[in-house]
């Protein structure tokens, strides 16, 4: 299996900051991995994929993108499955979801997961490899969609960057519209290996996730600390607090990231 790095925002796509960037290519096997913007969620916005090649060429990296709407779907697999890395940008979920699933991408991504790619993104970018994400992207309203579900539960990005988040996602846990999962601040990412939670960065000292269940009918919320990002190397990071306040369940994180043991 591989890695699911999930941002609740930040980013080229939102900060000017390349420290969350910087942190995904460094788990990386390669100096230099290909890297495969997938800009599906916003049209694929030539803006936005020249934001992203503005970023990632100055970065230790073969940055590239597929366009669904220019690219043949012969071409797909092909270049997705020869990228290390594969990065989804945001947008509208429900489109995108929808245009993978019409070209198959939703099963190629799964079989780049399961020989060991490391898959990332923001926003819609982030929530899609859950099984169920709060969007926007139905209707003007905050509303649950069911996504790929490589991993289990739900998530909400944007958790501190818009009001209506934290609320909506605990109305829908409490009524049981909502699977438990995960609400992700901007400049936060939640970094999954092999399916499990192993640890969480932050661009910005603030910026934290939240871990969500239910327990007869009771929401029980437990922060989770990212260890925050500095200019550097992994080797620069500072010695982090336990990642999930009043418990010991993700405890198993080192100066240098993830303990991929």
């Amino acid at each position: 299996m591989g890695e699911i790095i999930a941002l609740g925002g930040g980013g080229f796509s939102m900060e000017e900051s390349a420290l969350l960037d910087l942190y995904i290519l460094g788990q990386a096997k390669r100096q230099r991995p290909k890297v495969c913007f997938l800009p599906t969620a916003s049209g694929d916005a030539e803006e936005y994929i020249g934001r992203f090649y503005m970023a990632f060429s100055q970065l230790a990296c073969e940055p590239m993108h597929l366009s669904l709407f220019k690219t043949p779907p012969q071409d797909a697999a092909s270049v997705l499955l020869d990228s290390e890395m594969i990065y989804v940008g945001g947008g509208n979920t429900r489109s995108m979801l929808a245009l993978w699933r019409e070209w198959g991408v939703d099963e190629i991504l799964r079989q780049a997961y399961q020989q060991g790619s490391i898959l990332a993104g923001i926003s819609a970018g982030a929530i899609c490899w859950f099984e169920q994400g709060l969007s926007d992207s139905v209707s003007q309203e905050l509303a649950p969609i069911e996504c790929l579900g490589f991993l289990q539960g739900s998530c909400s990005p944007h958790f501190d960057g818009e009001a209506d988040r934290r609320p909506t996602y605990l109305h829908l846990l409490r009524s049981g519209k909502m699977l438990p999962g995960y609400g992700i601040d901007d400049g936060c990412a939640l970094h999954f290996i092999d399916s499990e939670l192993r640890c969480a960065v932050a661009s910005r000292p603030k910026a934290k996730a939240y871990r969500f269940s239910v327990r007869k009918g009771v929401i029980d919320e437990q922060i989770v600390y990212g260890m925050v990002l500095e200019d550097g190397s992994k080797d620069d990071l500072d010695e982090p607090k336990d990642i999930l306040e009043e418990s010991s369940v993700y405890r198993d994180i080192f100066k240098k990231g993830c303990n991929k043991d």
